[in-house]
């Protein structure tokens, strides 16, 4: 199995939103990318940021922005995340009826695709279409909700996933999003995640930089063991 460095990817999701511009600059220096959740209460019962706040958080740092969609119509939205800067825009496979077609067209606008699957989605039919992306985000939960509790069971996508792009020599980054922490990473980074999508664990630390760093240690360490 062979796994680039790992990505830590904070979640503004669990940041203060009344603070968002200092949230974000706490991280920064220790974060690769910012994930950024945008939900339409469409998709996912639950309403988040959209694109002004993306628009305004561009100006206020440096760390590349990690989109990650879940609302019903991405091909009507996603391009102009990519138009905001963000370095990549993930849409849900369950949203999206051309996903390669969008792909190209974020492509086009400068960012790098990415392609999310749910829960209860089975990855099988995806993975021919991963030549076409960039990142492949395998949700450990359901998406629409921070702070649920990670399913272990979910790692054999990750498994699949990266049995596949080992095969092909693929150059993807394989994400997972839900219930990563101190105590979750290490099974993640040992089925072959390689971007680790992390929330409460980090905002909800006294020193989110150093929760970061002590994530990306795990990551390392069960990624050199597996």
């Amino acid at each position: 199995m062979t796994v680039p460095p790992p990505i830590i990817a904070p979640s503004i999701l669990a940041a203060d939103f009344a603070r968002l511009a200092e949230e974000v600059r706490a991280v920064e220096g220790a974060a690769d990318w910012l994930h950024v959740d945008v939900m339409d209460n469409h998709f996912v019962p639950n309403l988040t940021i959209g694109l002004p706040v993306v628009q305004s958080l561009r100006a206020a740092t440096e760390l590349p922005f990690d989109v990650h969609l879940m609302i019903t119509d991405p091909r009507r939205w996603a391009p102009g995340y990519a138009d905001a800067g963000a370095h990549n825009v993930t849409f849900h496979a369950e949203a999206c009826d051309n996903p390669v077609s969008l792909a190209k067209d974020l492509r086009a606008a400068g960012a790098k695709a990415g392609l999310a699957i749910d829960r209860d989605t089975p990855i099988e039919p995806y993975l021919e279409l991963l030549p076409s992306f960039d990142t492949l985000l395998i949700m450990t939960i359901k998406a629409g909700f921070g702070g649920q509790r990670f399913i272990p069971e979910l790692l054999d996508k990750v498994r699949a996933a990266r049995r596949h792009v080992d095969a092909g020599h693929l150059e993807l980054r394989i994400e997972v999003d839900g219930g990563i922490a101190a105590d979750t990473i290490e099974q993640a980074a040992a089925a072959g995640a390689d971007a680790f999508v992390a929330g409460t664990a980090v905002y909800g630390a006294e020193d989110p930089a150093e929760a970061v760093r002590r994530l990306r240690g795990l990551a390392e360490r069960a990624t050199a063991g597996a």
